[in-house]
């Protein structure tokens, strides 16, 4: 539990939403997270509510898929964001052992000093290493900052897992040939279209989710992995994820 989340009651009827909050603001606090990540933040919210704040059982074979995915990859990636490093540093570095992930931080509003903050709060969370600082490769088809990418990195990785919205990225990562798993509320996003597996759930739900199903093929043969990617259906998962925003009982 991070720092300042004990002050809400844990039987608070919004205790989870009120802690996702704390994090994003006190993330903006230690220059981790942007300002617009609060504005991210009250968006993904938004859909979360809609799906009943749970993971759905569509969302949670998209995390079983994303974790056969990872442990199937020659070079798997976790991409780190503000909004990611400030809401799950600890899960993301559990994520990245449990199916021998590189961390890489990515950022649109890029600053040196934004990067080295989250690299040392990554560290301060468990990462042993952690990638994006070089930034001596660039993403083909992207004008901005998410652009810049290590070589022996995101640029190297045959799948990368991207917490979060983050659509041109995704689409210009998804040309490259490469396996997208991609973490996001909105179904309809262009990230979640795009994905080889849309995890349509909250990242503190998904992240340790998608963990503990790595830990839990971790013995699993090639032939067992490769087909749970196959019969994962990524447009079902979607539809199923709509499904439940357009009939869902508030």
């Amino acid at each position: 539990m991070a720092e300042g989340d004990t002050d809400i009651p844990a039987d608070h009827p919004r205790h989870d939403s009120l802690v996702t909050r704390h994090r994003i603001e006190d993330g903006v606090e230690a220059g981790i997270t942007s300002k617009q990540g609060l504005i991210a933040e009250g968006r993904g919210e938004a859909f979360d509510y809609l799906l009943g704040e749970r993971t759905l059982p569509s969302a949670d074979a998209a995390a079983r898929a994303a974790a056969a995915h990872l442990l199937l990859a020659r070079h798997p990636v976790v991409s780190v964001n503000g909004n990611a490093a400030a809401l799950v540093p600890d899960e993301l570095v559990a994520l990245a052992d449990a199916v021998g992930a590189d961390l890489e931080i990515n950022l649109f509003n890029r600053t040196e000093e934004r990067m080295a903050a989250i690299a040392d709060h990554l560290r301060d969370h468990g990462a042993s290493e952690v990638k994006g600082l070089d930034a001596d490769a660039r993403i083909p088809g992207l004008d901005h900052e998410r652009a810049k990418v290590d070589a022996d990195g995101i640029a190297d990785a045959d799948v990368v897992l991207v917490p979060l919205e983050d659509g041109d990225r995704a689409a210009a990562l998804s040309d490259l040939g490469k396996a997208e798993i991609v973490i996001d509320l909105n179904p309809l996003s262009r990230s979640a279209q795009v994905a080889d597996v849309p995890v349509v759930d909250n990242i503190l739900r998904a992240i340790p989710n998608i963990t503990a199903h790595a830990r839990e093929l971790a013995d699993a043969d090639r032939d067992e992995l490769e087909r749970i990617v196959a019969e994962f259906d990524p447009a079902a998962a979607l539809d199923d994820a709509e499904r439940a925003i357009r009939s869902g009982d508030l």
